[in-house]
């Protein structure tokens, strides 16, 4: 008599518990970064969150980085809920990209977690992230990023065909403004500006969040119209 149904349901349990085990993991991970900051989320705090030793968090992730970038996954499917939303709340793509944009930094000033996950990864190089990340974990990392990439592209590129925009390359784009997006988000962290008050005498003012809101908004729609 075959035992094979049997031993097929023992390993979909199995499969199932895995899975159950690893969102523990990420929520844990996740609660964290928001209560603390990512700096300081430990893995022996996101086990002991879990009610598990550190060495079950390594059973389940190649490392921190991996679990680190697992957990962008959901605030990257979050700013894309929220990009959505913005393009859904105009009609002409200029307004739809302002309201995109605008978005993007509402939604990295209130989570600054996700700021600090992102640029954590971008600046490991390619072949570090291949290393340290399972293939599976890239994967779902870049449907996370290249989700919220393609409505910015669709948003371009419908801009083109109405003729508002005049942009050769709307995926790169979308990538640089992503980019350059995560930077001035630090700034308006930060909330400093770094002048000369004279020649060689070096200063520094403020800079609000609204502020950067403002300059991303208007920088986009010049790089998009010019």
């Amino acid at each position: 008599m075959s035992t094979a149904p049997e031993t097929d349901g023992r390993r979909t349990a199995a499969a199932a518990r895995r899975r159950a085990r690893e969102k523990q993991i990420i929520a844990a991970t996740r609660s964290l970064f928001d209560q603390r900051g990512v700096r300081d989320a430990q893995i022996e705090d996101i086990a002991k969150a879990v009610g598990i030793n550190r060495a079950i968090v390594y059973r389940h992730f190649t490392g921190k980085e991996e679990l680190f970038a697992l957990t962008l996954v959901g605030y990257l499917e979050e700013l894309r809920d929220a990009l959505a939303a913005a393009i859904e709340s105009a009609d002409a793509p200029p307004a739809q990209l302002e309201a995109l944009v605008g978005a993007f930094v509402d939604y990295g000033v209130a989570h600054p977690a996700f700021l600090d996950c992102a640029q954590t990864l971008m600046r490991r190089t390619g072949p570090d992230l291949l290393d340290e990340i399972s293939e599976s974990a890239l994967f779902r990392l870049g449907r996370g990023i290249s989700s919220c990439l393609a409505q910015l592209t669709q948003v371009l590129e419908d801009g083109v065909s109405a003729g508002d925009f005049r942009v050769e390359d709307p995926v790169l784009l979308a990538n640089t403004l992503y980019a350059s997006g995560l930077g001035a988000l630090q700034l308006a962290r930060v909330g400093i500006l770094v002048k000369e008050a004279a020649p060689g005498i070096p200063t520094v003012g403020t800079i609000s969040p609204e502020q950067v809101r403002t300059y991303l908004v208007a920088s986009a729609l010049a790089l998009a119209t010019r």
